[in-house]
């Protein structure tokens, strides 16, 4: 149980990659903050694997009755509630898994202000964001702790149509190196974790399309999509520490598809 006594607040872990997160961090004996903006069934059903795995969970106000806490990523405000939330809950929050993300498709030049907003506003200002209130609370307590952002190998790969998402992906990347730097005095470590092709929901129009699935699966080396415990089990590293010397780094979970894909 290498993560006793940790909080770890995971975005977005109604579904996909973030519920699978915030179970597996909880195996590992954390006490898991759910975070949801439009599933709360979902999030529910996390809390529910959370509990069975043994973990905590953040615990309402009111009834003392098991319960998650809704914010939408894309506002700074909502974002800053759900740090401060959860800090009272808990006390503190040691680990912060950046995993609420979402995209748009679009050729370039069809891309309306509006949906490039949407995406780069949970994308990128709601990861800053979330890392700055969390960096706050860390040098106000004096403790060290750890940033994990979940990625995409299109913040190295050219993804035709999906501009804003790029964008966005991209500019973490770039964010994470930065504070590796700035925040490593303070023993805070922050890394990137890049999923691939994983079998989530933000998937369901590939996973139905054989033909496309099937050529994406040619381009994978590996020769399957993912799983979203493919991801957690490298993001349990990250949190524990094992992986206090790691800084700065983005960790690519693709099945080597980033070194093999051709467009079709």
């Amino acid at each position: 149980m290498k993560l006793n006594g940790k909080v770890a607040l995971v975005t977005g872990s109604s579904q996909g990659i973030g519920q699978a997160i915030a179970i597996r961090l909880a195996q590992d004996g954390a006490s898991v903050v759910i975070n949801y903006r439009s599933h709360p069934e979902g999030a529910q059903e996390t809390l529910r694997q959370v509990q069975a795995a043994g973990g905590k969970c953040h615990m309402a106000q009111s009834n003392n009755v098991d319960a998650t806490i809704q914010a939408d990523l894309g506002q700074v405000s909502e974002v800053q509630r759900l740090i401060s939330e959860s800090i009272d809950r808990f006390g503190q929050v040691d680990i912060l898994v950046n995993n609420a993300g979402l995209e748009k498709r679009a050729d370039f030049w069809d891309v309306s202000e509006e949906d490039y907003d949407k995406v780069t506003d949970v994308n990128l200002k709601g990861v800053f964001f979330a890392a700055q209130a969390f960096v706050k609370h860390l040098k106000q307590t004096n403790r060290p702790g750890k940033i994990i952002n979940i990625s995409s190998v299109h913040e190295e790969l050219p993804f035709p149509h999906f501009t804003s998402y790029c964008v966005s992906k991209g500019g973490v990347k770039m964010m994470m190196r930065n504070l590796a730097v700035e925040l490593g005095p303070l023993g805070i470590t922050i890394n990137n974790v890049a999923p691939g092709a994983i079998v989530t929901p933000i998937n369901k129009n590939l996973l139905e399309d054989k033909e496309k699935l099937n050529a994406l699966v040619k381009n994978i080396p590996l020769g399957r999509l993912g799983k979203p415990e493919d991801v957690s089990n490298l993001v349990a590293f990250l949190a524990s520490s094992d992986a206090d010397y790691i800084t700065g780094s983005t960790f690519f979970v693709d099945g080597g598809l980033l070194w093999n894909y051709q467009e079709q």
